[in-house]
């Protein structure tokens, strides 16, 4: 992973870097975030902390917003950077479903940055028989919840039409709330050449139908669109900023259960996708503030990534925008903070900010899923390498064994339970588990050594063939059965004071 070098000569190169390698720091780091919270040691750990914050924002975020502005302001149009825009999002990736009869279902997660899709995709290849694939797509902006979530719907022209409250019409039709994008699905598709229909569902109300009901809203509709609100409704809020790390888990793990009770019910396409992303910081700096001059500046709207307005005057620290210039229609106008750079908004939380033109703000993911008919998780193999030694003459037995191939989503750990037995059956040694969950590709990081010491009880067995036997757990029960196993012949001519009781 190469993020030491944070160079860039165009939005092209930028966009590539962030998608393909860049993205894992901001990843690392919100999962350092999670788990310094889980631990419930934050103040023990404030040193480590502090050190994470540092490197983080004034060796990765900051340059890299730094890098990325200075090609952005050589643009004079917004543009994707040779990715797929987010208002193609329908015409790409939903019409060409419908247009081939079959039945396609779209999750949008307010908030859901690039970077926790890829996590979250890793999640879902988990589960049996599922696969997930993520592309990147780039936002509009400003990058906030209702012109991306208006972008991803069906249409010809966006505009936001109120400055003052930053309302987008689509095709001249409201676009906010829940009930005026379903009227915006279903009007596409009263137009469409085919007898098409739609809707547009909560998440939650997603996972309170029951089997049979889900199954009849997907027989009655060939594209649904279900919208979760979990990272942005916590985050966003100050009586609950603190939670943000907690609430992108939190997401992560209801998107499972959708996907999963969406195919449980017949549904085989779906999409998942966000309207923005996002910065986040634990440790805001008062450098994090845009200047004075560029905070006075006025606004018929005002958030902490921008401001809309109409006439406006370009101010040092903001990049002016017109309508025309990021690809929507009227005659709005917006500021736009540079860098990661915030504006002063009163009674405003700022750790979890977005609505400008960072890479984290404005690449959002989309995961393509599926699942097969045959099975595809399977756990790794363990070998026990067998020396040439095969007789036990003390009391402790070395044991080499080897992890065969190395973790991943489809491939993963498995639990062995080792002792040494008599042929009858009785364990005459400790008993050890070790799981084997390397993900190194090296084969060498994947060698294990232990030692079992024998017990009292093997001194009866003294002369006699013994079975070093490895064990797994039968699954959804608290049973054994062998996996592997060696013979060795004890044969101790004295018993250790050091043995195992």
């Amino acid at each position: 992973m190469d993020v030491c070098n944070l160079t860039m000569e165009s939005p092209e190169e930028g966009l590539s870097r962030y998608v393909e390698s860049w993205y894992q720091v901001d990843q690392l780091y919100r999962q350092f975030c999670y788990n310094l919270r889980k631990s419930g040691n934050v103040t023990l750990l404030q040193p480590l902390a502090e050190k994470v914050e540092h490197l983080y924002s004034s060796k990765f975020l900051l340059p890299l917003g730094d890098r990325w502005q200075a090609v952005v302001d050589k643009q004079d149009q917004w543009n994707s950077g040779g990715l797929m825009p987010q208002r193609a999002f329908f015409e790409k990736l939903v019409r060409p479903f419908l247009s081939q009869g079959k039945k396609i279902f779209v999750i949008i997660s307010d908030g859901m940055r690039y970077e926790i899709a890829h996590e979250l995709a890793s999640m879902i290849r988990q589960e049996d028989r599922y696969s997930a694939e993520v592309r990147a797509m780039v936002t509009g902006l400003p990058s906030y919840t209702q012109l991306g979530m208006a972008a991803l719907l069906p249409h010809d022209e966006l505009q936001i039409s109120d400055v003052a409250k930053a309302t987008v019409l689509v095709d001249g039709k409201p676009s906010s709330g829940i009930e005026n994008r379903r009227k915006i699905l279903a009007n596409f598709a009263a137009a469409a050449e085919m007898s098409w229909k739609a809707d547009a569902r909560q998440a939650a109300d997603i996972l309170d139908l029951n089997k049979e009901a889900l199954r009849e809203l997907i027989r009655e509709n060939n594209v649904i669109y279900i919208y979760q609100n979990i990272i942005d409704g916590t985050a966003h809020k100050v009586s609950t900023e603190d939670r943000a790390v907690d609430s992108m888990q939190e997401a992560m793990e209801e998107l499972v259960k959708i996907v999963k009770k969406l195919v449980a019910a017949n549904a085989s396409n779906l999409l998942i996708t966000s309207d923005h992303g996002f910065l986040f910081q634990n440790g805001v700096q008062e450098s994090d503030f845009v200047g004075p001059d560029a905070n006075d500046a006025e606004s018929a709207y005002r958030d902490r990534r921008f401001l809309l307005g109409k006439n406006m005057s370009g101010r040092d620290g903001l990049r002016h925008y017109r309508a025309d210039q990021v690809g929507l229609s009227g005659d709005a106008e917006m500021l736009i903070p540079k860098s990661i750079n915030r504006l002063r908004l009163s009674g405003s939380c700022f750790r979890y900010v977005h609505g400008g033109a960072s890479l984290q703000e404005i690449v959002v993911p989309v995961i393509s899923i599926n699942k097969s008919r045959q099975s595809d998780v399977t756990q790794v193999d363990v070998e026990l390498i067998r020396g040439s030694v095969s007789t036990i003459s003390t009391g402790q037995l070395a044991i080499q064994l080897y992890q065969q191939q190395p973790v991943d989503d489809k491939l993963q750990a498995r639990t062995i339970r080792l002792g040494i037995y008599s042929q009858n059956g009785d364990l005459i040694s400790d008993s050890q588990e070790i799981t084997f969950d390397l993900t190194s590709a090296n084969p060498r990081d994947r060698e294990f050594k232990t030692r079992l010491v024998l017990s009292s009880a093997a001194d009866a067995f003294n002369g006699q063939q013994v079975i070093l036997r490895l064990e797994v757990r039968i699954q959804s029960t608290t049973h054994f059965q062998e996996y592997k196993s060696q013979q060795y012949t004890l044969r101790r001519s004295f018993t250790s004071e050091f043995d195992f009781e």
